[in-house]
């Protein structure tokens, strides 16, 4: 393929004349050009000149390409993974055999190292699950090795560097390499709705204190049991350091046992980076430990570069290194923004964790159905959803709003324990005329739909479709947390996030292990309960997460595009995951012979062929 001057580097090139120009040839053979890897703030924005060509680009991440035929044996092996029934059924991968099965083979990785190296980059790091490499090097040679120019870009008031161009590569390298995930330093989002403070009153504020959030979603009865996240580990992506105080005090105000938070710098300190960086730092790892309460918490945070997210980083360290059994991630990119290269990386590195028995759960996001917008924003402008989060591997959490009155909390509300009982939820939606503030929600534009994607009210819309569950995100019921300026509230899907991470921690407990990517478990589950069988979910059918400027999608009986199918009664999620996870027909007969003695159609003591027929419609099989 012959490497063209795309318009794009010619316009830039156009209105910055006083930059001195590559020497980009007007055509090269060999070079194969990776569409799709422009972010697309800079195409309507001009630029405003050439970014300084010694400055570093730091831990930029190659993606190596899946080869189709790859993708399918990898895609069946997640299947059997998650299928009883066959001889792999949790035989959970490590990085070095997910590397030795699925990665290019050495000497593929090779030729790509040598190629950057001899470019006069520094390779930092192969990933042990032979998917990725990190690189570092300069601008200039950026622009030299995949032929784009990088520029200064001015967005929403702020002035950011990207490359102009989709980058290109060697031709003898095009069936090996994805591409650099990417070239420009725009930040990942943090999908919470802002902090207010802890006050509460008797009829509209209301605070979530880990005490009401286990009343409601009927954790009490698990603590009782002594499923409480012990000897699990739940890895949260982070790309702060605010340090351990405020997270130690709130487990003290909130009356937690201690419980000290691991934190792991992965490469550079990025220091404490306070305000909404450590808010969500501290709502992530406060809600995860405030639910699953002797769960072992993991931070790893790791500094953004001009080239690279921190929490790309973060979550890569955390699937490559396998020590936890939940993975939590607060950020979100839509699918269009993240690039070719960005999907790719995401969708293979959940693949992997799900290989490894990481469960990974993702906020769908706090734009409703607009997520390449900004909360802030008066408008949406596209319909999208969260790329981070839609990938096959990972649930998507999204969010609820609880319909409050007088009789579901306690007067006064003393901030720490005043839920009665379970709270009839809503599809959470805060948008107003300035805003744009609703649970993501929507139909991929990337993924196909997944087998396990089956339940009454999913559309037939042959895409992934999210979110897959949902819990509480409204700031009217916020989420306590401290911060180091003192107590307060805050909502969004970054908050039902890793509570949900928090739950799983509960399931791994009461299973003894990892269980890997938990949707084909709650889509059976959500199938049996929505087709008259065992109840697991909260089924909201109320409200709706549009927005202004995009039309997003109604709560309906069964699965919806708002709240996915529905918030969870922890106990029964426990109780009866296994029942449709492991299906130990043995237990499954003694389950059925204790709760449902009716489906002994001929009352002999022995559930029958038909009764199992009837046994595991009832579970959703």
């Amino acid at each position: 393929m012959v490497f063209r001057i795309l318009p794009a580097i010619a316009l830039a090139w156009a209105v910055a004349p006083a930059v001195a120009q590559l020497p980009i040839p007007p055509g090269l053979p060999g070079r194969v050009v990776l569409a799709g890897n422009v972010h697309p703030a800079v195409l309507t924005a001009t630029p405003l000149g050439r970014t300084d060509p010694k400055l570093p680009m730091e831990r930029m991440i190659l993606a190596f390409r899946l080869k189709p035929e790859t993708r399918a044996r990898l895609d069946r092996l997640l299947a059997d993974l998650q299928n009883p029934a066959c001889p792999n059924y949790h035989q959970w991968l490590t990085p070095e055999q997910f590397a030795g099965s699925f990665g290019p083979a050495p000497a593929e990785r090779a030729r790509v190292r040598d190629w950057l190296t001899g470019q006069g980059f520094t390779i930092d790091q192969e990933a042990r699950g032979g998917l990725t490499l990190t690189f570092s090097g300069t601008v200039d040679l950026v622009e030299q090795a995949f032929l784009t120019p990088i520029l200064d870009y001015p967005f929403q008031g702020r002035t950011y560097h990207a490359n102009a161009s989709d980058p290109s590569i060697p031709a003898t390298l095009a069936d090996l390499v994805e591409g650099p995930v990417s070239l420009h330093n725009f930040p990942r989002r943090i999908p919470n709705t802002g902090i207010r403070p802890a006050t509460t009153d008797v009829f509209a504020n209301h605070t979530l204190a880990p005490d009401d959030f286990a009343t409601i979603y009927d954790l009490t009865p698990l603590y009782s049991q002594g499923l409480d996240g012990s000897d699990t580990t739940i890895g949260i992506v982070g790309r702060t350091n605010p340090g351990t105080a405020a997270w130690d005090s709130f487990r003290t105000t909130m009356g937690l046992s201690a419980k000290p938070t691991a934190i792991i710098v992965n490469g550079t300190d990025p220091g404490d980076l306070g305000g909404a960086e450590d808010q969500e730092a501290d709502l992530d790892v406060e809600w995860a430990g405030a639910v699953a309460r002797n769960a072992t918490i993991q931070f790893v945070t790791s500094r953004s570069t001009s080239s690279t997210d921190g929490s790309d980083l973060s979550a890569q360290y955390l699937v490559d290194q396998n020590a936890v059994a939940i993975l939590s991630m607060s950020f979100t990119e839509c699918e269009r923004n993240l690039g070719a290269a960005g999907n790719a990386f995401f969708n293979d590195l959940w693949s992997q964790a799900a290989s490894q028995g990481i469960t990974c759960v993702v906020a769908s996001g706090d734009s409703g159905p607009a997520a390449c917008d900004a909360e802030t924003s008066a408008t949406g402008t596209v319909l999208a959803v969260n790329g981070i989060a839609s990938t096959p591997y990972d649930v998507a959490v999204g969010g609820t709003a609880f319909t409050d009155a007088a009789n579901f909390w306690s007067i006064p509300d003393n901030g720490l324990e005043s839920a009665l009982g379970y709270i009839p939820e809503i599809a959470w939606n805060q948008s107003s005329s300035t805003t744009i503030v609703a649970g993501g929600g929507g139909a991929s534009s990337q993924y196909p739909k997944p087998a396990w994607q089956a339940a009454p009210g999913v559309p037939a819309d042959g895409w992934r479709d999210l979110p897959d569950v949902a819990l509480a995100a409204s700031t009217q019921d916020g989420y306590r947390i401290q911060t180091l300026e003192g107590t307060v509230t805050i909502g969004g899907t970054s908050a039902a996030t890793p509570s949900f991470a928090g739950l799983m921690a509960l399931v791994v407990q009461h299973e003894g292990g990892r269980q890997g990517n938990a949707n084909p478990t709650l889509y059976r589950l959500g199938n049996g309960q929505y087709n008259g069988g065992l109840r697991v979910f909260h089924d909201i059918s109320t409200g709706n997460n549009s927005v202004p400027g995009v039309a997003g999608f109604a709560a309906t009986p069964g699965y919806d595009l708002a709240t996915g199918l529905g918030s969870v009664d922890a106990k029964a999620l426990v109780d009866h995951w296994a029942l449709v996870s492991g299906l130990d027909v043995l237990n499954l007969v003694a389950w059925f012979g204790q709760t449902a003695p009716s489906l002994d159609l001929d009352h002999d003591g022995v559930v029958e062929a038909q009764d199992l027929t009837l046994i595991l419609q009832q579970l959703g099989w």
